[in-house]
């Protein structure tokens, strides 16, 4: 907690912060060209979706915590999502070594981080 709400004698409180929920969002909010989408691969057959999506427009933030990096069948997921990040002039990127960033054509993902 230390990390979010800073060290003691901060002027940051737990009270000072929001939780929202879906409520809190206008559902009659006009429609988006593009959506960023959650995904959780967890074995091959989760690539499919993902893949879909990722045709669609849509771009695609992947949880791929239950796989080492070094796990055969993840390199195999992510050889299968580069080459459709290729196909549709899209980029992929791997966050840290527990999230994949897969976008549609016309989005790039910076490799460089903001802030410190």
């Amino acid at each position: 907690m230390s990390k979010i709400l800073g060290e003691s004698g901060s002027s940051r409180r737990t009270e000072d912060y929001v939780e929202l929920t879906a409520e809190d969002f206008d559902a009659d909010a006009p429609e988006a060209n593009t959506t960023v989408r959650i995904a959780r691969i967890g074995e091959q057959a989760d690539v499919i979706d993902i893949k879909d999506a990722v045709y669609d427009g849509d771009i695609v933030i992947a949880d791929i915590t239950r796989h080492t990096t070094k796990d055969q069948t993840m390199e195999h997921i992510t050889d299968e999502l580069k080459q459709v990040a290729r196909e549709v002039g899209g980029d992929i990127v791997q966050k840290d070594d527990d999230q994949l960033i897969i976008t549609p054509s016309g989005v790039a993902i910076s490799r460089e981080r903001l802030g410190r």
